[in-house]
């Protein structure tokens, strides 16, 4: 819907509102149609909020040719129903592509792909959908009686609303994404992108006025960037800028790929310090500034075939640090530190992206004044349960769910779409187990750093 417009229950409280409509809960929204189908007494209202205008999933990242780098079994829900009329094998069905899918014997589908999936379940749930309507505020309702309070209100700021539409909910899933992180003192500008905005900004500017231009990072999507404006700008210097000595290789392995299974999340949960520490000691390789092999050997074939016929158009910048950009007109000067030599250099360049990654979600603005309600461990950091819901004081009995931000209590999986069908399910359960009462300071009540409740199953069906 484009509106804020939805059907709640006869009290005027929605059940479950999610906060932001991207894969996660997108997800969450067909783990809760499922979970209800056969059973109408378990009906319940929903409604998610996206201020995006439509459905979409870094769009600026559909790079011609580039792949997923996890299997296409690992999509909105087959991991936790493999039946699902939203799996991606369905999706291929309804649009006559199985077999030559199939055809392809290739467990990685291309992100083009992959987003047209997305946005097809997308498509099933417009009913219970409201773009271009942001969250703002979430508090405690004015007329609240006394004891915990049952549900909380949201302040939604709809697109061509005169003023904001306030909606009532007994659970809250918040789901508002990364955030690109930019260098310190780094400004984006028409000129100086983050990867997220990459496609839409390089389609404003004139490919010809591309002579030199430069990126910045050492992960899949600097590589990726750098191939891509190697293919696009024929003419142009394309400088790699990677603080590392090269670039890594992912390893996608099948034991290093274990950390991603819904398994994981239990080992790591209810594992000791050493255990959680151990985890992003020896996996971190599995995601986190890495690069496909395919991709690297692709890059070094190219430099190595210019080097051959002396014609360098694809530069390497090892182990350099950009210290400041400076506009100068439509020149971008980009001050670099070597820790090679130690000199310092300077790059004049007509576009430059930084592929520098993202911070994640954190909830705290958003929380506003109900953050003083949600526990926290000793290190200051949410405490969340092992369905992933808030931590609360007794004065809250609202469930506030958090998919995503919850890398330290969960582990690597917590932003990634590899256990993104099994934890829709878990939250999906957790909402609907009537008898679940609201997590409680009490030393028994979810959090690493405290004693352990039992674990919920992965299934949901």
């Amino acid at each position: 819907m484009g509106n804020c417009g939805h059907e709640s229950h006869g009290d005027g409280i929605y059940d479950v509102v999610g906060i932001g409509f991207g894969p996660s809960n997108l997800s969450l929204a067909i783990a809760l149609e499922e979970c209800q189908a056969g059973d109408p007494a378990r009906s319940l209202s929903v409604a998610f909020f996206e201020r995006q205008p439509e459905f979409g999933w870094h769009r600026n990242m559909l790079l011609p040719d580039t792949t997923m780098q996890i299997s296409f079994l690992k999509d909105l829900a087959t991991f936790r129903n493999p039946v699902s009329r939203y799996s991606f094998v369905a999706y291929l069905h309804e649009t006559r592509r199985l077999s030559q899918f199939v055809n392809n014997q290739d467990f990685f589908p291309t992100r083009q792909e992959f987003h047209q999936y997305l946005e097809w379940a997308a498509a099933g749930f417009a009913d219970r959908v409201s773009y271009g309507a942001e969250v703002t505020a979430l508090r405690l309702p004015r007329d609240a009686g006394p004891g915990p309070a049952p549900y909380v209100e949201l302040e939604v700021r709809c697109v061509g609303a005169a003023a904001p539409t306030v909606v009532r909910a007994r659970n809250v899933a918040v789901s508002t994404g990364l955030v690109p992180r930019m260098p310190e003192g780094v400004a984006r500008d028409e000129r100086v992108w983050h990867s997220s905005e990459f496609l839409e900004r390089f389609g404003r500017l004139n490919p010809d006025d591309l002579k030199n231009v430069a990126v910045v990072g050492a992960g899949q999507s600097a590589a990726e960037i750098a191939r891509f404006l190697h293919d696009a700008l024929p003419h142009a210097q394309v400088s790699a800028i990677v603080p590392s000595y090269g670039y890594s290789v992912a390893d996608d392995t099948p034991f290093a790929n274990q950390v991603f299974d819904p398994g994981a999340v239990n080992d790591y949960y209810f594992g000791s310090d050493r255990t959680r520490e151990a985890f992003w000691r020896y996996h971190r390789n599995t995601n986190y500034s890495v690069v496909d092999d395919e991709v690297i050997r692709d890059l070094h074939r190219r430099s190595y075939d210019e080097t051959v016929r002396n014609a360098r158009r694809l530069h390497f910048l090892n182990l350099t640090r950009v210290n400041d950009v400076q506009r100068l007109g439509n020149v971008t000067r980009v001050l670099l530190d070597s820790l090679l030599d130690g000199v310092p250099r300077e790059l004049e360049v007509d576009a430059l992206v930084f592929a520098t990654g993202y911070d994640a979600m954190e909830p705290t603005a958003l929380l506003g004044e109900l953050d003083r309600y949600c526990l926290r461990d000793a290190s200051g950091r949410h405490r969340v349960a092992r369905e992933y819901r808030l931590v609360t004081t007794p004065d809250l009995a609202c469930g506030i769910y958090l998919q995503g931000g919850t890398e330290h209590s969960h582990g690597l999986t917590s932003s990634l779409l590899s256990n993104i069908a099994v934890r829709s399910g878990e939250i999906a359960q957790s909402v609907l187990r009537a008898d679940t009462p609201a997590p409680s300071g009490d030393p028994g009540a979810g959090g690493p750093d405290t004693a352990h409740p039992a674990p919920l199953p992965h299934g949901s069906r």
